[in-house]
């Protein structure tokens, strides 16, 4: 197998327009393109991450609820790398994004915190 990077992380979300502000007016990701799928009463929407990386947030008629948080099985939790982890924590609580308090990788000994998007998915921030 000869692995490129990744390409994409797909997320449902219980709130499409409110994903989306956060997504984009909160994170600050650009938007790709946007899909209605009328079929399958769903939106796609396509972020770009930097690197090529991309998001895509999909809507869909009541999809269940994550049954726990963090410890679920799947996907266990979002992490970009950030080379200002305090501005970044600044730049979130200014937007009224509850984060926690930062701690430290015994592994690496880099900063790290978390906090949660609209459908209360843990996203990490890690000091690169």
């Amino acid at each position: 197998m000869n692995l490129a990077g990744l390409h994409h992380v797909a997320i449902i979300t219980a709130d499409y327009a409110r994903s989306k502000a956060f997504y984009t007016e909160i994170l600050g990701l650009e938007i790709i393109a946007e899909t209605h799928r009328v079929e399958r009463q769903s939106y796609k929407l396509d972020l770009a991450l930097p690197g090529g990386s991309q998001i895509e947030l999909f809507s869909f008629p009541n999809p269940p609820q994550r049954p726990t948080n963090p410890e679920a099985q799947g996907l266990r939790h979002l992490c970009f790398a950030t080379h200002d982890l305090d501005g970044n924590i600044a730049d979130l609580e200014s937007k009224g994004v509850a984060v926690e308090p930062v701690r430290v990788d015994p592994l690496t000994g880099k900063r790290f915190t978390f906090f949660a998007d609209p459908d209360a998915l843990p996203i990490e921030l890690y000091e690169a």
